[in-house]
């Protein structure tokens, strides 16, 4: 019986692949080229599986020239690179990468809203470049994270590991806007209170993003609620690009109408808003925040669990339209 033939869209751990081509007649892109979305429909159309990563559109347009397509599993938590409603309607299964990445995101969180609290970026730049010739009393003086405010907009698992890093580890008063308020035994256990999304704009000193991105959360942070936001604070993105309005935030930080923000997402990644890159005041980093070797191997290594489920008649980890399932 010959095996199903399925697409690695882009590169992966090597030992993944071997993995998969015990089940599968695999095409793998470990030249790691950047296709476009007629090529990579042109390398689906024959395939009955696909291995993606989070900018690997999998939408209508390619759906309909690859009908033998069941499965698409996404090395990523987020999915917004695939049409859902589209691909349910094709009966073709999504699944994704969540809970292995959490911790390590956390932690990514905490640092880069520390490396933007204490302008580490902007101090490295500035000692490299020569001009540190003197030390001074107010020399990048940035803010505290021990005692402040961290607000978080977007309270699933990884958001509630930051606060718990907050609470626990930094002494930090946690609030939180969700939409939906968790449980009071879970809102004890990360040290968090729940408060409006104005409320957590107006008293954050510290605010951090880790919502999902949707049509509903695109530009959940735009000049309106930058407005509200206090002059000293800080915001970090850990999220999904979109979500910000990157003009605005960059417009905002030019004007110190907040003292600064940390990105490691970015709408229309991997291109960067050029007025990010012009002002001092901003972190930057290329979508890193699950980037340690162990997360990303248990990340591909769970899609490649749920391409292995589907074709060998088990149910898969983590479907994202098990209503695909029920009709199989």
């Amino acid at each position: 019986m010959s095996k199903p033939k399925i697409l690695i869209a882009r590169a992966v751990f090597p030992e993944v692949v071997a993995r998969l081509e015990e089940y599968f007649e695999v095409e793998s892109n470990q030249a790691d080229e950047t296709w476009s979305k007629a090529e990579l429909a042109a390398r689906l159309r024959d395939k009955a599986g696909a291995f993606t990563t989070g900018g690997d559109r999998i939408d209508a347009g390619v759906l309909a020239v690859c009908p033998g397509l069941k499965i698409c599993a996404n090395m990523a938590v987020g999915y917004n690179n695939f049409d859902l409603d589209a691909m349910t309607a094709a009966g073709v299964l999504a699944t994704n990468a969540p809970d292995v990445l959490t911790e390590t995101t956390a932690d990514f969180g905490f640092a880069l809203m520390m490396a933007t609290a204490r302008r580490i970026t902007e101090s490295e730049h500035y000692l490299r470049a020569g001009q540190w010739t003197k030390w001074r009393y107010d020399m990048f003086s940035g803010s505290d994270i021990h005692g402040a405010t961290l607000g978080i907009l977007g309270m699933g698992r990884i958001g509630q590991g930051i606060a718990k890093r907050g609470a626990l580890g930094f002494g930090m008063k946690v609030i939180y806007h969700n939409r939906s308020r968790l449980d009071a035994a879970l809102e004890a256990e990360c040290q968090a209170s729940y408060v409006s999304k104005e409320e957590l704009l107006k008293t954050a000193d510290h605010l951090v993003l880790v919502l999902p991105y949707s049509p509903a959360s695109h530009h959940a942070i735009g000049a309106a609620e930058l407005a509200l936001m206090k002059p000293t604070a800080t915001l970090v993105n850990i999220a999904r690009g979109g979500i910000v309005d990157d003009a605005a935030l960059a417009a905002a930080l030019k004007d110190k109408r907040i003292a600064a923000a940390g990105l490691d997402v970015f709408e229309g990644e991997p291109l960067v808003h050029p007025d990010l890159l012009d002002v001092p005041n901003v972190v930057l980093t290329p979508h890193i925040a699950s980037a340690t070797i162990p997360t990303r191997l248990a990340m591909a290594n769970l899609a490649a669990d749920n391409l292995i489920a589907f074709f060998t008649g088990k149910k898969p980890l983590t479907p994202l339209n098990p209503a695909v399932l029920a009709i199989k």
